[in-house]
This record gives C-alpha cells, structure tokens and sequence, in this order.
C-alpha cells in the first residue's frame, strides 16, 4: 500500500492537479480534488479531463492493490467516462470501488461527486498488469494529411486553464477534423516518468471536442462532453503526444468524434477512443 499511496501522491500529475488520497484500501479508494481555477473551463467548470483522471487513478490503484506489487507495469485498457453534470468553483470527491478481480484484469466503478453529493461522472474501468511481460509491438499511426490550419478558435483553445497548464497547442481545427499536441513536461508524467493517464485523458477529451467544434465552427454556443470511450493501448512513453480527431457523425446538437493519441516522436498508437460531444446552439 506504501508504494501504491507514493505513485498517488508523489506523481507529478496528480500533484499538479491537487489531487488529495483519503483513503486506501484493497476494495475502496477515495480521493479528493479541491477547486483550483488552473484545472477549470472558462466559467469555473471542472474540465472533464480532471473528473476522467480521478477515475484512472482510483481504479489503477484498486488494480495495483488487489494484483500485488509484482504485477506492474499497469495501464486501463478500457475505460468509459458518463459526465453527469458540471461541477462549478466546487471541490470533487472520488470514491472507487473494486467489482471484479481476474487473473490479469481489474475492473472498477469510480464515483465523482461534488462535497454536497451532486453526482459529476461515473466512470467504468478496466485496468491489467502486465506482470513483467515485454512490451507489445506499437502499432503506427495513421496521423492526418499533415494540414495545419488552427482555424478562428485554436489561438483562444489553448488560453483555456487546464489546456494551457497541459501545454497543450492546437495546430489544426478545420473541417471537422483537429490535432493537438501536448509536450512532454513534468507535470504531466507519473512517479515513473511517463506521461500520466489522466494528462493522456485530458488530451483525448479535449481533442474530440475540438473535432466536433472545427466540424459546427464558433459562435455564442454551449457545450459540453456527456461521454467518453477510451483505450489506453500500452502505458504511455517519456515523449510528447499528438492527438488527432475527425468528427464521424452529427445529430443536430450531437457529434461523434474519433480520436487516436500517438507518440509524436514514433508516430505509435498509445490511445485511441470516442468523444461524445454537444454544442448547444
């Protein structure tokens, strides 16, 4: 448990986001996550990025606790993220709780919920331990037509809080399609080293919403994430990210984006999945 509180607490990641461990154990997990406008949208709104790590972390740690020390390294090879409602200028509270334990694979439930009980997301996760195994063949990336085009909202994207405090850029938000890139910096890595999967979440997310907004184009509009899907292929490297996204669908308000996020210095998958979008015009 000592080694598990020390990846929560000490990664760079959950440091810079605030995230606070009140209770460890082999079934349950509680976190904390007080209001800190760096992790905000415009308006005070916890990014969906910051409830989609709460998650992460609390059901790797379930799955660290349960599969033993030796059973690292770790990563969520599925996750689904339901956003419920918006928490505003409010501290978050995170409770996981173990549903399954396999001989590889841990599955989870992780509740986020305001301090006065209004839910914000559940989340559902699926975490393995690869036991020592040699890492898998990355496949690469299928990438983009290498456009660069940050359309009227790119510039005004990366001024936003919790984007920015990522350094994440928008190089591309254009015709339904868009591409960010998040340099490799310490306050996205985990206690290893690698980039975090929360700071991996949050570049997905954002990527899939820029999708599904190069696809409507600006105006006085509301929006917001309901879900996410997402497959984290293998824990992510020591290098900075490239995500890419294009819009498949819209329904009126609803827009389906795909997102692939790769190493941007291999051009290798490291995550792939679906953003649920809805812009309210």
């Amino acid at each position: 448990m000592d080694e598990i509180r020390q990846w929560i607490e000490e990664s760079p990641f959950t440091h810079s986001l605030g995230v606070c461990l009140d209770e460890l154990g082999e079934g349950c997990v509680r976190l904390r996550l007080p209001y800190r406008e760096e992790n905000a949208n415009p308006g005070g709104a916890l990014h969906g990025g910051c409830a989609a790590s709460l998650g992460a972390i609390g059901g790797q740690a379930l799955a660290r606790a349960a599969l033993g020390e030796g059973s690292g390294p770790w990563h969520t090879c599925q996750m689904q993220v339901a956003y419920l409602a918006a928490a505003i200028r409010e501290e978050v509270r995170a409770e996981a709780r173990l549903l399954r334990r396999g001989k590889e694979l841990c599955f989870a439930e992780v509740s986020v919920e305001t301090s006065h009980g209004k839910p914000i997301a559940r989340a559902l996760t699926t975490v393995r331990g690869r036991f020592g195994a040699e890492p898998a063949a990355m496949r690469p990336s299928a990438g983009d037509d290498g456009q660069r085009d940050p359309g009227p909202m790119g510039p005004h994207i990366e001024r936003v809080p919790f984007i920015g405090s990522r350094g994440i850029r928008v190089e591309h938000m254009t015709g339904g399609r868009s591409r960010l890139v998040m340099p490799y910096l310490e306050p996205n890595t985990d206690r290893s080293g690698g980039v975090h999967e929360g700071a991996v979440l949050a570049l997905l997310d954002t990527t899939g919403a820029m999708a599904a907004w190069a696809e409507s184009g600006p105006g006085p509009y509301k929006a917001s994430t309901p879900s996410i899907q997402v497959e984290h292929l293998a824990p992510a490297p020591k290098a900075p990210l490239v995500g890419t996204g294009q819009c498949l669908q819209r329904d009126r308000e609803v827009f389906w984006a795909e997102v692939e996020v790769a190493d941007a210095e291999q051009a290798r998958v490291v995550a792939r999945g679906t953003v649920l979008y809805r812009i309210l015009t």
